[in-house]
């Protein structure tokens, strides 16, 4: 009896790996079972399972949809290791003939599969993560990206004639094609806390490794923070999924039938708990959408058990050649299931056909999930993401050990190979070429000559204006930055210059978040009043070109210190002094009538000024190239509150004057219907001083048309000691144009632009009331005039993603139409790379 009792109190267990049979790829969501049972489980993201009974089963049965069943004999009451190769189910039918009445059309009543993903939609929150108090779990995530697609001429190519290792072999079929040449790789550990009142999520990065580049040619950190705001985490629950800085509608979202079509495709039954397949496709090809599958339980709790998300060919999507996104989800103890695996996969390409292009993967898994054991408040504290100070320091036997899969001989060997690859000759003569054309900047070594598109401009009041300047690299110090320049005009034949001077407090570039620095610096140069440029130099040869009468200019003598300190939590403040002097150039003229009826020319303004100025701008991501810190739009607003004191008699100021500006602006996705950005700005100005001191407000007279000026306002055309804008931007990501059948072909994608501003100019600061001021200009061609009771209102209508890459606009001036030189239309033009 003893022996009989030990028998039955015996384990079966058996684990393996599922793969494809053609192309040797791990399997997820397939279904492994005891045979002639329901007792078995399903594979996870790697093709991997884990099963056991204390039955007397001898076989196991192996079954996924589209492939032929396997069976398998193992041997009961002990441990087995049983990998398996399924083999597609391609048996050929006979000839059938059907004859069939007209196909029935596609409706929302009465269908079951519309009836199951409404209850899925109704226990979404239930089943998300935000439903327990307090969760934690470890993550890993890895990314990488390669060059893809390529030709057996571009490996043979000469440069990589001794470095054939570089490159990675796959099946033809897979996301990629055949050929891959890995080119970056980060990998990250951390330990992930939630907690839902007060809320709280906080990411503690443990360890970290990541390809490093020279960061003469690349700013590491920079990518590194471009690439993830591409990969974001897919929150399938979510009513919009983040992917390529567009947001997806969910095939879960809670009117997602509305643009979704659904259909059962199998029941799984053999598994517990028993599984339904539902297929998803687009209404609208066209549309922002996925199509795929989902495996809904059948328990009770109508969870996703798994995703298999993809996007149609025809989605107003640029670049993306194909996309594939898998989820897996585990159950917990409470019976919910959490996330347990996500692997985006995107092939990306100018043509979307046939050539070379770029490959990207992020793979996310996560265990070790625990619900609702509460940490001390000091966990949850402090930012969202905390990176601890010997992350980057673990060698490769930490890595192996720690992750939760082994990598692949050449995803394993990527960091030494790109460290061989920047050491071939011909790969720094490229990558020094490529920032030079990209970036703008000739590297050599502790001082780069740059940016080249200023070398060569010109204008009405310089003529040909020749530049040269640069400035120094991290390889001369971490701590001290020096940059300069030097130009003249042909036609003025003045010199200008600037010499700027900085130094490091944090012993970082000043170019690395966060800053703390402090700069001194001196230019004496021309400007165009009311021009605001962003990520561009007024010395650009392509805004030699505008539009209009373009001669009201100045001549600025600035000396600033400033002093600028940036926090983890991405609050920044300012705070500067300003010594400016200005001088009249061009057409314009510093007047005062006299009391004899005389005008008098006034020479020079002389201006200092403090300053102080406070940004918050929470969750903010950004690239930082060479020459700017370019922000990379989201849903979180961004707040500046800035104030400015003139002091009169201090360094020979001559006004006394305090400049108080406050901004919100904020990106509103609207799901299917696109995204708007507004913003807003007011200011107030107290205190008598002249019009070049007043607020001038931004105009635009260049063919390019910016999102933060004003397009038809001419120069100093406008000014007021007291304002209030905003500024509207809705991009419908082609929503309207996908519904026209001969327009959706193009993937154009419509737009619309709004602008207004209130403002004016208080009695004390108008020269008509006060004689010892200095006149407003004015001329045929154009003056300087204060907003009355009425605003400046211009707006436009835009077609983008012209060729991918160009947006028109035809812009309409509405108000202030009778002053001199203005124009009533204006058709601009915006260039700008987006998916």
């Amino acid at each position: 009896m003893f022996a009989v009792f030990t028998a039955k109190a015996q384990t079966t267990v058996v684990r393996g790996t599922v793969t494809d049979a053609k192309t040797h790829q791990p399997m997820p969501y397939v279904t492994v079972t005891f045979a002639n049972s329901t007792i078995g489980g399903g594979t996870n993201m790697q093709g991997k399972y884990s099963i056991s009974t204390t039955g007397n089963y001898t076989k196991i049965q192996v079954t996924f949809v589209g492939f032929k069943t396997a069976t398998r004999t193992i041997e009961a009451g002990k441990e087995n290791e049983v990998n398996i190769a399924l083999v597609e189910d391609n048996h050929s039918l006979g000839e059938v003939t059907v004859r069939a009445g007209k196909k029935k059309k596609y409706t929302n009543k009465d269908n079951p599969a519309v009836e199951l993903i409404r209850k899925v939609i109704a226990h979404k929150k239930e089943n998300q993560l935000e439903n327990y108090n307090f969760a934690e779990y470890k993550q890993y995530e890895r990314m990488s990206f390669s060059l893809s697609n390529l030709s057996e001429k571009f490996k043979n190519k000469r440069i990589f004639k001794n470095y054939q290792f570089l490159f990675k072999e796959q099946d033809s079929t897979l996301i990629g094609g055949k050929t891959l040449l890995p080119l970056y790789q980060e990998e990250k550990l951390s330990d992930n806390y939630f907690r839902k009142s007060p809320y709280a999520k906080k990411q503690i990065i443990s360890a970290n490794k990541q390809v490093k580049y020279d960061e003469s040619f690349v700013d590491n950190q920079g990518l590194t923070t471009y690439f993830n705001r591409m990969y974001q985490d897919i929150n399938i629950y979510d009513n919009n999924v983040s992917l390529l800085s567009n947001q997806l509608l969910s095939p879960i979202a809670d009117h997602s039938p509305d643009f979704y079509k659904f259909f059962i495709t199998d029941t799984l039954k053999d598994q517990q708990p028993n599984l339904i397949e539902l297929s998803f496709t687009p209404r609208n090809t066209n549309g922002m959408l996925f199509e795929g599958r989902i495996y809904i339980t059948m328990d009770g709790n109508y969870a996703v058990q798994a995703a298999d998300l993809t996007v149609n060919k025809n989605i107003n999507l640029n670049f993306v050649r194909q996309m594939q996104a898998k989820l897996a989800f585990e159950k917990n103890a409470d019976g919910k299931y959490h996330l347990s695996q996500s692997d985006l996969k995107i092939d990306f390409g100018i043509n979307k056909n046939k050539g070379g292009g770029v490959y990207g993967e992020r793979l996310v898994t996560i265990n070790n999930f625990v619900v609702n054991s509460p940490r001390t408040d000091a966990t949850y504290k402090g930012p969202e993401q905390v990176v601890v100070a010997n992350a980057g320091d673990k060698d490769d036997q930490y890595w192996l050990m720690s992750r939760p899969d082994t990598l692949d001989a050449s995803s394993a060997a990527i960091y030494k190979n790109i460290d061989s690859l920047q050491t071939i000759p011909s790969f720094k003569k490229t990558m020094d070429i490529a920032t030079l054309v990209l970036a703008g900047y000739k590297n050599y070594g502790t001082f780069e000559v740059g940016p080249a598109n200023t070398f060569y401009s010109f204008n009405p009041v310089e003529g040909l204006r020749l530049r040269l300047g640069g400035r120094s690299t991290p390889q001369l110090s971490k701590r001290y930055y020096f940059e300069t320049y030097g130009a003249y005009g042909t036609k003025d034949k003045e010199w200008k210059y600037f010499l700027s001077s900085t130094y490091s407090l944090n012993n970082k570039s000043i170019y690395s978040f966060p800053q703390n620095y402090i700069r001194a610096s001196f230019q004496h140069d021309t400007k165009v009043p009311g021009q605001e440029l962003q990520f561009v130099q007024e010395s650009n040869f392509l805004l030699s070109f505008k539009r209009g009468a373009n001669d009201i200019w100045l001549y600025n003598d600035i000396f600033r210190f400033d002093y600028v300190h940036e926090f983890e939590n991405h609050l920044s403040y300012t705070i500067g002094f300003k010594k400016w002097n200005q001088n009249a150039a061009g057409a314009l003229k510093f007047e005062q009538l006299l009391p004899n009826g005389t005008l008098n020319d006034v020479g020079t303004i002389h201006t200092t000024e403090l300053s102080a100025s406070i940004r918050w701008a929470p969750h903010e991501k950004f690239y930082q190239g060479k020459l700017y810190r370019t922000p990379i739009p989201d849903r979180y607003p961004i707040f500046t509150l800035s104030y400015a004191q003139g002091i009169k008699g201090l360094a020979g100021g001559d006004y006394n004057y305090q400049n108080l500006t406050a901004g919100i602006s904020k990106r509103f996705y609207l799901s299917q219907f696109g995204f708007t950005d507004v913003s807003t700005e007011g200011g107030y100005l107290f205190g008598q001083v002249p019009f070049p001191l007043l607020d001038i407000h931004h105009a635009n007279q260049t063919y390019a048309f910016q999102l933060y000026s004003y397009n038809l306002m001419n120069f100093q055309e406008f000014v007021s000691d007291h304002y209030a804008s905003i500024t509207i931007d809705h991009n419908f990501n082609g929503f309207l144009f996908n519904r026209v059948p001969l327009l959706k072909r193009l993937k154009l994608r419509e737009i619309i632009d709004f602008k207004a501003l209130w403002g004016g100019v208080r009695d004390e600061n108008n020269p008509l009331n006060n004689a010892n001021l200095l006149r407003f200009p004015s001329g045929a061609n154009g003056g300087t005039y204060a907003l009355g009771s009425t605003p400046y209102i211009e707006g436009s209508v835009a077609v983008g993603n012209i060729f991918k890459l160009l947006r028109i606009d035809l812009v309409k001036r509405f108000t202030y139409l009778d002053n001199p030189g203005v124009s009533k239309y204006g058709v601009r033009a915006f260039v700008k790379f987006d998916f």
